[in-house]
């Protein structure tokens, strides 16, 4: 894991719905901290270094200003147009501490099958893995160099670092390379019989 970001952030001393708003009126978010047996803090942060934080991708981050915990970004509430962040919950972690994040997958390389008249097609944009807090990836990247016309990468032809791993069925598709004028479904933008784009929690979706 890179350098974590540092977000400031300061006590909230601000409750109730008129004064929640007039708070995000001037620029804040309200936020809670909680976790390991801990007292829970009620903080704000600025509005618009949060948003970069999110935008960049981060998950975990170091807080400081109030408090000096690095935390894992646990819940974030959006407006319902997506453009406004309304309240966002954060969980204190610890380097031993194993979690479950979701990281983008990044492709690496040139498909040998767009010389054969391919195209590459990615099923699955991001993936859940299982990590210690203190080995979080960027990202999962997938080498597409030897991915032939006709070909596909599923998560056990995934090579990950020691610690990490994928919180995903070994046979689920990530990449594969089609012909051109392969029929598209219109409705999921993918490929006749590919596989659904979001992976992970399979468990909790099956016990539903």
């Amino acid at each position: 894991m890179s350098e974590l970001e540092v977000l400031e952030v300061k006590v909230r001393d601000t409750f109730g719905k008129r004064r929640i708003r007039r708070l995000r009126a001037d620029g804040f978010v309200p936020a809670n901290l909680y976790g390991h047996k801990q007292e829970t803090l009620s903080l704000q942060v600025d509005a618009a270094a949060l948003f970069m934080l999110l935008r960049r991708g981060h998950q975990i981050i170091k807080l400081s200003g109030a408090c000096t915990d690095e935390v894992l970004i646990k819940e974030v509430q959006w407006n319902v147009w997506g453009n406004e962040i309304l309240h966002v919950d954060f969980t204190r972690i610890n380097a031993n501490e194993k979690l479950t994040v979701t990281v983008p997958v990044v492709l690496k390389g040139e498909a040998a099958g767009v010389h054969e008249g391919g195209v590459v097609e990615v099923l699955v944009h991001e993936v859940e893995v299982e990590c210690s807090a203190v080995n979080v990836p960027d990202n999962v990247t997938v080498s597409v160099a030897k991915l032939g016309l006709g070909q596909q990468i599923t998560v056990a032809d995934v090579v990950l670092p020691e610690g990490i791993t994928l919180n995903a069925a070994a046979e689920t598709v990530l990449v594969q390379c089609a012909a051109k004028n392969e029929e598209v479904n219109m409705e999921t933008g993918m490929a006749e019989g590919a596989e659904p784009e979001v992976i992970g929690r399979k468990k909790e979706a099956e016990e539903e």
